[in-house]
């Protein structure tokens, strides 16, 4: 129903935003991610999300459209409703969380507060290939080591490049880091190009 807000910060905390909008005041509630990017700003655009429940109706608001996008899929999980998805990403940087859903790294996503162990596990398990195939999110399906780690992420993208399916490109790269962690950039694409 409603895409953004766009307009004045009159009003801004940690939990909630407001923006006057041609003499209308917009409450959007919002997460600490978006909190600390327009704390600062006296003019703002939010993205929003509306939802209608039986006994209110609510606007949450995203500075970033991969925010956004991670908090609609978070929502969409058995179990995890708009506050859970909210404090999800309060704890976590955007693509800290996603990375962490999309590496499968479920004691992660189980260190939220209000998170359990299946409720970590079926966002996993719902989310993980999901996440990784959207360009907006720009992460990388991969479980540990990685991201972060230059010659790997620079032997992931030459392979990509040359052509080769992500998915394949991903585990044979995260299984050369396995055994040998500290590969140059070009002996993990020799290794990795005798394996695909």
């Amino acid at each position: 129903m409603y895409n953004y807000v766009s307009g004045k910060l009159v009003e801004v905390t940690p939990a909630y935003a407001v923006i006057d909008c041609g003499g209308v005041g917009y409450l959007l509630e919002i997460s600490l991610t978006t909190y600390t990017q327009i704390k600062d700003m006296s003019e703002v655009k939010l993205l929003t999300h509306f939802v209608v429940r039986e006994d209110a109706q609510m606007l949450y608001g995203f500075y970033e459209e991969k925010e956004r996008t991670l908090f609609r899929n978070l929502v969409n999980v058995n179990g995890v409703g708009v506050a859970t998805a909210r404090v999800m990403l309060s704890s976590f940087a955007t693509d800290e969380l996603a990375q962490a859903i999309v590496s499968q790294d479920v004691k992660t996503v189980q260190s939220i507060k209000g998170i359990g162990a299946k409720t970590a596990q079926r966002i996993v398990l719902e989310l993980h290939d999901k996440l990784g195939k959207m360009d907006e999110l720009n992460i990388s399906p991969v479980r540990g080591g990685i991201r972060g780690n230059k010659n790997q992420e620079e032997a992931l993208s030459a392979l990509l490049a040359l052509g080769f399916p992500k998915s394949a490109a991903e585990k044979a790269v995260h299984k050369i880091a396995e055994s040998e962690p500290d590969a140059t950039v070009e002996n993990i694409i020799k290794m990795a190009l005798k394996m695909l």
